[in-house]
């Protein structure tokens, strides 16, 4: 049976994450939905991230399979018909039948977005984090690289899980500032429950002077959450890319 590959963007504002919940609004029941107008069949869909209440997503890859003749294009249109206007397909692929959205992935960029000025926003304002305290995006930056590499994150995760296995290959996090706005990159071949947002969390007290740049270190040696910074707000996170 033929796999199909869905590449999503998505505002997480008004879902309670990904995966489906009894009696909340979530982003799969929204797209199996659609799916279910567009073929007449009932299909469980995968992603490769299951994003939490509030995350956005520019690039969310989700797999399923049908046997359905119907080209890329027509996929794309039938579905964005049936689809709520803050979820959109954007591009519609046929890899192999082996193809998972979750399982094949090798690496997945989220970036999380602060906005450090005094006056709050009034636009976009579900997009980002608003700091209005100065940030010193230098020391974050360098704070982060204490990061990168394979290592036990069980500091950065929320809500572990017994048989979860905590160490993830961490091979990029940078912090650069652009004008009154701090964009945080992360890239790793797989992140714990909110681990990015417990990790700016703590950059961010890092770039309040709260902590010092080298004290990141043994956040991460200690391997408690309860040592690392608070978990940033869900509104600033988007899953940018999925590479396999």
């Amino acid at each position: 049976m033929p796999t199909i590959k869905l590449t999503l963007e998505y505002e997480g504002t008004h879902y309670a994450g990904w995966q489906r919940q009894l009696n909340q609004p979530t982003v799969q029941e929204a797209v199996e939905t659609a799916i279910t107008h567009v073929t007449q069949q009932t299909i469980s869909v995968v992603a490769a991230g299951r994003t939490d209440a509030g995350v956005h997503a520019q690039g969310q890859v989700v797999s399923f399979r049908i046997d359905r003749d119907m080209t890329a294009y027509q996929w794309m249109m039938a579905l964005n018909a049936h689809l709520p206007p803050d979820i959109s397909v954007c591009t519609v692929d046929f890899p192999l039948p082996d193809f998972h959205a979750r399982y094949k992935a090798k690496g997945k960029l989220y970036q999380y977005r602060i906005l450090n000025r005094s006056p709050r926003p009034a636009l976009g304002r579900h997009l980002i984090w608003h700091v209005y305290k100065p940030l010193d995006a230098a020391a974050m930056n360098q704070a982060a690289q204490h990061l990168i590499g394979s290592h036990d994150f069980s500091s950065f995760e929320t809500q572990p899980t017994e048989n979860e296995d905590p160490i993830c290959h961490l091979q990029r996090l940078t912090v650069l500032r652009e004008g009154h706005e701090l964009r945080i990159d992360a890239y790793a071949d797989r992140f714990l429950k909110q681990m990015v947002r417990s990790i700016v969390g703590t950059l961010v007290e890092v770039g309040h002077g709260k902590r010092t740049a080298e004290s990141v270190a043994g956040i991460l040696a200690a391997r408690d959450r309860r040592i690392a910074g608070k978990t940033a707000p869900p509104q600033g996170l988007s899953l940018i890319r999925v590479d396999y």
